[in-house]
C-alpha cells in the first residue's frame, strides 16, 4: 500500500509541476535570470519534497503554489510596470565599447576580465580587438555586436537577394513516416522510397531521420 501511495503521489507532483510550468511560461526551461534561478531550484526542491511526502502532502503542495504565484505576479507586474524590470530581472551593462573597457561595470557585475574573455571566446572572438560594443545582460550573457570590418558579409552587402528559405518538413524519424507530412508535401510513399533508394536507404524502417526542404529536396540518415 505505501508503495502505491508513494507512486500516485510522485505522479501527482509530476502533474502539478507540469500545470505550473505552462502557467509560467517556458522561460524557466530557457536562460534564466537570477529570481527565476532561484525560483527553480526552489520550486524543484518542494516537488521533490512532495513527491515523498505520505503524511501530509498539502503542506509541500501550498509552498509550491505560493511560489508559482510568486513567480506569476513579479511577471505580470514587470509587464505592466516596465520601471519595476530593472529591479525583478535586472539590466543591462555595459562592459566595452569602441575600444573602451568599462572597470566600474565589471565590479557591477561581478565579472572579472577572465570569464569575460572566456565568454569572448565562446562566441568566436579570441581578439577582442574585433569587437565594436560588449553588454553584460541580466540572465548572465555577453551579447556582442562586432566591428563592421569583422563581421560576415551578407548577401545584401552584395547585393545579392535570394529567396526567403522556409522551414523543412519531418518525413521520418526514427524509421516511421511522420503523419501528414506527405500529404503537406503533395507526395507519396512511393515518391518517398525512391528518394531513399536514391540516397542508398533501402525503406523507411532503415531510415533515422529525413527531412525535404520547400523544393521537396529531400536528406536522410539511415540507421546505423
Amino acid at each position: 500500500m505505501d508503495y502505491l501511495q508513494v507512486f500516485l503521489t510522485a505522479l501527482f507532483s509530476a502533474v502539478v509541476l507540469f500545470i505550473l510550468t505552462k502557467l509560467m511560461g517556458h522561460k524557466q526551461m530557457a536562460q534564466l535570470d537570477v529570481f527565476d534561478y532561484v525560483n527553480g531550484i526552489t520550486i524543484g526542491s518542494i516537488v521533490a519534497e512532495l513527491a515523498t511526502e505520505l503524511e501530509d502532502p498539502v503542506r509541500p503542495l501550498i509552498a509550491l503554489l505560493v511560489y508559482a504565484a510568486v513567480a506569476l505576479a513579479l511577471s505580470i507586474i514587470s509587464n505592466k510596470f516596465p520601471s519595476s524590470r530593472k529591479i525583478i530581472l535586472g539590466h543591462p551593462v555595459l562592459l566595452l565599447d569602441n575600444g573602451k573597457m568599462f572597470r566600474s561595470n565589471f565590479k557591477k557585475s561581478k565579472l572579472d576580465l577572465n570569464e569575460f574573455l572566456y565568454l569572448c571566446r565562446s562566441q568566436g572572438y579570441f581578439d577582442i580587438s574585433q569587437i565594436q560594443t560588449a553588454v553584460f545582460e541580466a540572465n548572465g550573457s555577453v551579447s556582442i555586436l562586432p566591428k563592421s570590418a569583422n563581421r560576415p558579409a551578407t548577401p545584401g552587402d552584395m547585393k545579392i537577394y535570394p529567396a526567403q528559405e522556409k522551414p523543412v518538413t519531418e518525413v521520418i524519424m526514427d524509421g516511421k513516416i511522420v503523419s501528414g507530412s506527405l500529404e503537406k508535401l503533395l507526395k507519396d510513399e512511393k515518391w518517398l522510397l525512391s528518394q531513399l533508394k536514391g540516397q542508398n536507404i533501402p525503406s523507411v524502417k532503415q531510415t533515422f531521420f529525413a527531412f525535404a526542404d520547400d523544393k521537396c529536396n529531400l536528406t536522410a540518415y539511415p540507421k546505423d
